[in-house]
Parts: structure tokens; C-alpha cells; sequence
């Protein structure tokens, strides 16, 4: 079964160019504003949207992505909001797609096959769920791909040849690739570093590969751009959430803040593919 993360990178390809896949946390600052950013992303330049399941405790990320999900817990966020949120969406935009990206403890306290039932009636199309090892791929990750959603691994620098294959045998719609060791939005990736990954994945997999944690800007975007499928930015576009808060509350800045930095993100992405079209 062809999914829409699988149709979206064949039209990249198409292109000659990598995805902008962009993260921000459902219901941060609020469900309303959260809601407008969500809508407005894909106008902005974003290819991929990962959309975070808000969770008290996420371990793999950074301060920013942490404060987001305590912004949005606080605003009221949940699981069947977040699944709202998405139905929403797609009322308006049928092609662009949508991972739901976080942790287990949510799903398993929603009930994984009603959690997958309402997934995918809202109109999610794949999964990112940091804490499930492999070996755990009965308890979320068989049972997603036989509801028709697409289950997104990470690969680290860490990866070595021998956990691999099980990292990538039940992987399907794209290789998140994690650029550096440690929490998002801590560190800067090196670019020979992740081409030497891209290519070492590609040996393993024939799934697109998309490069995360450490992009905050079009420089960077560009960078990772010639080396890889696609381009993931989180840490950043939070924190363009953060500095545009009165007080802690949504502003007249803020969806035009994310919008903004996601358009320079994408001129990154495109200008990597103008670059090598030109070479």
C-alpha cells in the first residue's frame, strides 16, 4: 500500500530535491494557535509535518521540545485533542502528511487499537515512537503497519552494523536519522558525518533517510540538504513559539514567527537542489 509519506517523497524525488520536514508540538502555546500554526505550515514551505504528542516526560528531547510539552500539558492537551487537531487539518489538506511523533505511555494509556482506529480516521499517516525498541515491535509497531500507518525508526550515530538490521526491518516511509548523540537542539551536525551515514543507510534500506536534531537555520538546512532525503527542524521552530509568548500567551506574532522561520528553512532546502542542479 502506497501512503501519503511514501507519494510525497516520490514527488521530491521528482523535483530533485530534498523534504523540509518540520515538528511542533500539538497544542503549544494553545489548541487554537496550535491549530493556525498546523494549518498554515504547509503554505509556509513544509513538506512533512510532524505533529508531537505532548508527554510529562521526554526523555530524548532538548529543553525546548521539553518546555513545549509542559506548555501545552498546561493548556489542557490530549491525546483525543491531538487526533482533533489532525481531523481538522485534513478537512482542508488532503496530501500533506502527518507523523505523530513522542513517546509510548500515551498511546498505551489511550489503548493501542483504539488509539490506531482513531489515528487513522483522523487522517495520520505514520508513527515516530522514541522509547519502543525494536524487539517491543508487537506491542505498536506490527499492529500500526497492518492499520495502514507507516512506522518511522531513528538510526544514531550509535547505530552500529549489527543492531541495524533490526532497527530497519520493520521501518517503513522514511529513516529518521538522528545527527548527533544526545537530546534535540543540542549540538550542530557535521555534514561529512551525515553523508557518511546517508550513504551507509542506503546500503541497508532503499527508504528515504531525513536528518534531524541540530538544523535551526537555512545555512544549516542547506547543508543537510545535499546529503540527504530530508531535512527535520523541531527544537527550532518551538523556540520560535517561546520568543513570540506575551507572558506565556499566544501573541499576534506567533503563528507568523513559525511561518516565517519555516519559510527560510525551505529557501535552504531548495537552494541545496538549485546548487546541485547547477554543479
Amino acid at each position: 500500500m502506497t501512503t501519503r509519506i511514501d507519494r510525497r517523497f516520490a514527488a521530491l524525488r521528482h523535483e530533485g530535491r530534498a523534504a523540509l520536514v518540520t515538528f511542533i508540538t500539538a497544542g503549544d502555546p494553545d489548541l487554537s494557535t496550535s491549530l493556525a500554526i498546523l494549518k498554515a505550515l504547509p503554505g509556509a514551505g513544509a513538506d512533512i509535518i510532524e505533529l508531537g504528542m505532548p508527554f510529562s516526560d521526554p526523555m530524548a528531547d532538548g529543553p525546548a521540545i521539553q518546555a513545549s510539552g509542559l506548555r501545552a500539558l498546561k493548556a489542557g492537551q490530549t491525546m483525543r485533542r491531538t487526533l482533533t487537531m489532525v481531523a481538522e487539518f485534513r478537512e482542508g489538506d488532503a496530501a500533506t502528511p502527518i507523523v505523530l511523533m513522542g513517546y509510548y505511555n500515551p498511546i498505551y494509556v489511550y489503548g493501542v487499537e483504539a488509539f490506531l482506529r482513531d489515528a487513522k480516521a483522523a487522517g495520520v499517516d505514520g508513527l515516530i515512537v522514541v522509547d519502543l525498541p525494536p524487539e517491543e515491535d508487537e506491542e505498536l509497531c506490527l499492529p500500526a503497519l497492518k492499520a495502514g500507518l507507516n512506522f518511522i525508526r531513528m538510526a544514531t550515530p550509535t547505530t552500529d552494523e549489527k543492531r541495524l538490521p533490526a532497527v530497519l526491518a520493520n521501518t517503513s516511509g522514511f529513516v529518521y536519522y538522528v545527527s548527533i548523540t544526545g537530546i534535540t537542539g543540542a549540538a550542530a551536525p557535521d555534514a561529512d558525518k551525515v553523508g557518511a551515514a546517508v550513504a551507509r543507510l542506503k546500503t541497508h534500506s532503499h527508504l528515504p533517510v531525513a536528518v534531524g536534531f541540530g538544523v535551526k537555520n537555512a545555512a544549516s538546512a542547506a547543508t543537510i540538504a545535499a546529503k540527504a532525503d530530508g531535512v527535520a527542524v523541531g527544537s527550532a521552530l518551538v523556540e520560535a513559539v517561546r520568543g513570540s509568548l506575551d507572558d506565556g500567551k499566544p501573541s499576534s506574532r506567533t503563528v507568523g514567527a513559525v511561518t516565517a522561520l519555516v519559510g527560510e528553512l525551505a529557501q535552504g532546502v531548495r537552494s541545496a537542489a538549485k546548487a546541485a542542479a547547477s554543479a
